[in-house]
């Protein structure tokens, strides 16, 4: 995909979603720290549901790790791996206490380190909460950035780099808010819409005309 359609492609996302975030409900870097591990493997409906409840009765650091895995599981049982989960989480809340005064570090590394956090966590913190133009490659982008050609990659990684590599500076903020927003609602991965996707006309798919929502098209 040359230079020229990427952005008429990226114009046109703005164009429809000028301001784009997560779907993630939070009020704070350390809130949004917390949904997006829990987050992982399970889907941000069913994480809003279980922080609702959480939150106003523990969302910071000194208030989780007070109520420990024991206290916290029960909020988050209807997630996924909801054990594993409770686990990271009050051990990235002990050392955000103990190395980073309870605050969430805007910094890669310090955010990597901590338990239960991986690169894509990292960029979605970076990017959402303290506003640094990182790309968070999820199956949504990974997929869409394959299928329509904006950034081919043979795994997350690669796909990031290329993205970070072909993503003009102006779009590199709201980027992969567009792509999953676009991938979770428009080119699913079974039975996307193209039909009445917005950028169906500058997307590189071979399938792109034989598919619509109902056929068995992946």
């Amino acid at each position: 995909m040359n230079r020229h359609r990427r952005i008429a492609i990226f114009q046109r996302l703005r164009e429809l979603n000028p301001q784009p975030t997560t779907e993630l409900l939070y009020a704070t870097p350390f809130e949004l720290l917390v949904a997006v591990v829990l987050s992982a493997q399970a889907t941000d409906v069913s994480v809003n549901k279980a922080t609702r409840k959480l939150f106003p009765i523990a969302n910071t650091p000194a208030a989780i790790a007070a109520l420990g895995v024991a206290g916290l599981s029960p909020y988050i049982q209807t997630i996924g791996l909801f054990n594993t989960k409770a686990k990271n989480v009050v051990a990235l809340c002990e050392q955000l206490l103990a190395l980073h005064g309870g605050e969430v570090p805007a910094d890669r590394a310090a955010l990597e380190a901590l338990p239960g956090v991986g690169r894509k966590t990292a960029n979605v913190v970076l990017n959402t909460a303290f506003g640094q133009p990182t790309i968070a490659v999820d199956t949504h982008i990974f997929r869409v950035s394959n299928r329509t050609g904006i950034a081919p990659g043979k795994d997350v990684n690669a796909v990031e780099a290329r993205l970070n590599r072909v993503v003009p500076a102006e779009f590199k903020q709201d980027c992969h808010h567009w792509l999953i927003l676009h991938g979770r609602y428009v080119c699913t991965a079974r039975n996307p819409n193209c039909s009445e996707c917005p950028i169906a006309d500058l997307c590189e798919w071979p399938d792109k005309l034989n598919s619509h929502r109902g056929s068995k098209k992946t």
